[in-house]
């Protein structure tokens, strides 16, 4: 996975020529101190750049263009020094196909009282300035994230780290690859969605491939490089007693290894970053794909179960997001629920596949039957997620566009060992709680696989909605169920 750090924002700066060279020299060298103080806060992720300051209309577009154009550039960041009349800024907004942020802040934290003077006001205009460019944004109805404050305040950089890394997201999304082994599950609705549509408005190319193609890459897998990798298992994880070398199971456990070593063989050579499978196609294949999407989603792929290739892209885009975070992004599933009256919780696992980013302690390496698929028991790692604020986020097709239902949620530890639950599980109390959590998921068609994450916040989803230019709707403690419905009711109109 790309490293955030190869990734750059670029931080320009507006102004007008009507000042003279003088101002202008000093609104270029206070630009270059703000960049370079924002690269340098550990909150912000990506490389930021200073360019150029810009003051006319064939300058900002030239910036524009120039960061259309660059692999590396996954965002701007803009900021009017001065006054700089926006309709400049017109043709450079419109040909714009990178994500920006309006970073509203002045280069000093206080007005010198006694001493300033006309020049001082002249030069430091921010505070109307960046109003004139506001009105031109908003009468062109571009999404934006705008960020006011003080560039050395923690708080602000913090908040252009967030929007960082939503950007670093919807870059990975443009060209993004989703290999689909096999097809949906039959007569799910959820899953189901428009491809071409998917492509249009986020980039991601989804694609069908045989099974029988992963099964060729895994007769591929020599005995050797298959008996290396479970020697890797043997040292990583808590191997149970019948998965070990003189265990009666350890061919399970080679099989397990010959699906991840073909299952990467596979991605690599159709240079795809996230995919999916389904139990109810795995011709050719010993047992359901366990062990080997754990250990693919903790590198950094994105995963969906069933077929579903919507769920597999979004958690790619929140693996980028994550990068360098502690906590976890994973696959997940709301399973079954304790209605205990005095705090009703979410068990929330998958059949297999959940992330070991999200594990509390070491996994265990375990076999047990699946009584699903009809295929031989599958390998697995089992854990409890860890406890903490999270967000659980899902994106389904509403026919007319994509919408975006981000959950806030706080992972508990489980009130009582699982000690019969055979799968990695996170157990969880929805935000504000569960009846008006799952009341709102159910009224906005949510889906029940999702990604969830430990590491990001509902803000950075929200940013990068506004990025992909698709509709979103949150959940989170201030969360009411009849403003919900109003809020579904004008987005429909919203968006028709």
């Amino acid at each position: 996975m790309k490293k955030l750090e190869e990734l750059e924002l670029w931080f320009v700066a507006g102004s007008q020529g009507l000042y003279g060279e003088d101002a202008l020299r000093q609104v270029g060298k206070n630009a270059r101190v703000v960049a370079a103080a924002l690269d340098g806060a550990a909150a912000i992720p990506l490389k930021v750049v200073a360019k150029p300051i810009v003051t006319s209309s064939d300058a900002i577009e030239a910036v524009c263009n120039e960061a259309n154009a660059s692999p590396a550039c996954a965002g701007l960041v803009f900021w009017m020094h001065t006054f700089s009349p926006a309709k400049m800024w017109i043709r450079g907004l419109t040909s714009l196909k990178r994500p920006w942020v309006h970073l509203h802040t002045q280069f000093n934290r206080e007005l010198p009282w006694g001493t300033i003077d006309m020049d001082f006001m002249n030069l430091n205009q921010a505070a109307h300035g960046d109003r004139e460019f506001g009105f031109i944004a908003s009468r062109l109805r571009l999404d934006r994230t705008v960020v006011v404050g003080h560039w050395t305040e923690k708080a602000v950089q913090a908040r252009l780290g967030a929007w960082a890394r939503a950007a670093a997201g919807w870059h990975a999304c443009r060209g993004l690859r989703v290999a689909r082994l096999g097809d949906n599950m039959r007569e799910v609705a959820v899953t189901e969605g428009d491809k071409v549509e998917a492509q249009i408005r986020l980039g991601w190319s989804i694609n069908g491939w045989g099974v029988g193609e992963l099964v060729a890459k895994m007769k591929g897998v020599s005995d050797a490089q298959a008996d290396r990798l479970a020697a890797e298992y043997d040292g990583e994880y808590a191997v149970a007693a019948p998965l070990r070398k003189t265990g009666p199971r350890r061919d399970s456990l080679r099989d397990a290894a010959r699906i991840e070593l073909g299952l990467r063989a596979f991605l690599k050579s159709v240079n795809a970053d996230a995919f999916t499978t389904s139990f109810e196609d795995l011709t050719g294949i010993n047992q359901l794909p366990g062990l080997a999407v754990q250990r693919l989603m903790a590198d950094g792929y994105g995963f969906g179960a069933e077929g579903d290739w919507k769920t597999a892209a979004l958690v790619r885009a929140m693996k980028v997001m994550a990068l360098g975070l502690p906590g976890g992004t994973s696959f997940m599933e709301d399973y079954t629920y304790d209605l205990d009256p005095r705090g009703a919780k979410v068990l929330g696992a998958h059949m297999l596949e959940v992330c070991p980013s999200l594990a509390a302690g070491r996994p265990t390496l375990e076999i047990h039957a699946l009584g699903i698929g009809g295929k031989a028991d599958p390998v697995r790692l089992v854990f409890d997620a860890k406890p903490g604020p999270a967000v659980n986020a899902t994106i389904v097709d509403m026919g007319n566009r994509f919408r975006l239902v981000v959950n806030e949620v706080d992972l508990v530890k489980p009130p009582k060992p699982l000690k019969k639950l055979p799968v990695a599980r996170a157990v969880w109390v929805p935000r504000p709680d569960l009846a008006t959590s799952a009341a709102a998921w159910i009224l906005a068609g949510g889906a029940h696989h999702f990604g969830s994450s430990l590491a990001l916040s509902a803000e950075m989803l929200e940013d990068f909605a506004g990025m992909a230019g698709i509709e979103i709707l949150r959940i989170d403690r201030d969360t009411k169920i009849p403003a919900f419905r109003r809020e579904l009711r004008w987005n429909d109109l919203a968006w028709k």
